[in-house]
């Protein structure tokens, strides 16, 4: 049996779903616009949905799809004021997982030509995701509900990104010499 625990991939799925309902198609497809804020994996979203509905958070039902029906979720009761509880809390400092750290530190073992290299390829990176904020800025005005809170997050995205791409440029000054 699935764990009664709500994580914080729970309040993500739920927030995702919002007061319109959604898929866990729509979510996924909602995790590769917002590639930056989603460290999770595409079937996650499958399995989340399911074990959220069994605890009492989701409802669903079948809509029709373009090739078989699909399942639509809505929130629960449950899981509004799960919500209500959890967002007050505060929030922990976010967590940081960037192969590219460990890489820089493992220069010393390996050389730092390679390490060079490899952060490199984190500007084709940034410009994808660069462009899909962009996609994700003009989406924002078809949800006037939640484009502010949308673009807010945006705006701090486009920061990390920048803030990424100066570390990009000092590790290829300071290990490409």
């Amino acid at each position: 049996m699935s764990s009664q625990k709500l994580n914080p991939f729970s309040y993500a799925v739920m927030v995702l779903i919002g007061n319109g309902g959604a898929g866990p198609h729509d979510l996924v497809r909602m995790a590769r616009q917002g590639r930056i804020y989603s460290p999770w994996a595409e079937s996650q979203y499958y399995a989340e949905t399911k074990r959220l509905e069994e605890l009492g958070y989701l409802t669903s039902r079948q809509e029709p799809g373009q090739t078989r029906p699909r399942t639509h979720y809505e929130l629960t009761d449950k899981a509004r004021e799960a919500l209500a509880e959890w967002v007050p809390l505060p929030t922990p400092f976010p967590k940081i997982h960037n192969e590219g750290i460990v890489r820089v530190l493992a220069a010393d073992l390996v050389g730092d030509a390679p390490v060079v290299e490899s952060i490199r390829g984190l500007r084709q990176e940034i410009i994808d995701i660069t462009a899909r904020l962009d996609v994700a800025e003009a989406v924002a005005d078809t949800l006037p509900h939640r484009k502010k809170y949308l673009l807010l997050n945006h705006r701090l995205s486009r920061r990390l990104l920048a803030a990424l791409s100066e570390w990009v440029d000092e590790v290829e000054a300071e290990l490409g010499r």
